[in-house]
């Protein structure tokens, strides 16, 4: 069977290493599809989730809140600050945050405050919707 090797790191630890069949994540101009002996790529990419189809069929979720994909023809690199498996996403945590960051917006004062805090919510409304993407396929 043709896979292609893939590690998700982040700032703190390696969160996935191993063959896969497919892997698709948020580039920053859309979704972005890699197979095996994909043609080489260094991109930005967005928050939101990376799926991984592994060898034997199954799928493993990890959230990320962007960061850097590097595609060489026999392996992927996702490089991102913050990346939390799909089996640990809290749900209860990213609402709180997301409403933290809403509270945040309303109360900036200066485009600076504003700028992060909007940042801040876009990040948790895309960790929020890979949680969901994360449930439903279980």
């Amino acid at each position: 069977m043709n896979t292609i090797h893939v590690d998700v790191v982040s700032a703190e630890e390696s969160i996935f290493s191993g063959e896969a069949r497919f892997v698709a994540l948020p580039g920053e101009a859309g979704e972005l599809g890699i197979y095996p002996r994909h043609t080489p790529l260094i991109t930005r990419i967005k928050a939101g989730s990376v799926r991984i189809e592994m060898a034997d069929g199954s799928e493993e979720f990890v959230f990320v809140a962007g960061g850097i994909l590097e595609v060489q023809p026999t392996g992927v690199t996702v490089l991102s600050d913050t990346a939390i498996r799909g089996k640990d996403l809290d749900d209860e945590k990213a609402n709180e945050a997301k409403r933290l960051a809403e509270e945040a917006i309303k109360n900036a004062k200066t485009d600076l405050d504003l700028a992060k805090a909007t940042s801040e919510l876009a990040v948790m409304a895309a960790q929020i919707a890979a949680l969901r993407k994360y449930r439903g396929k279980k």
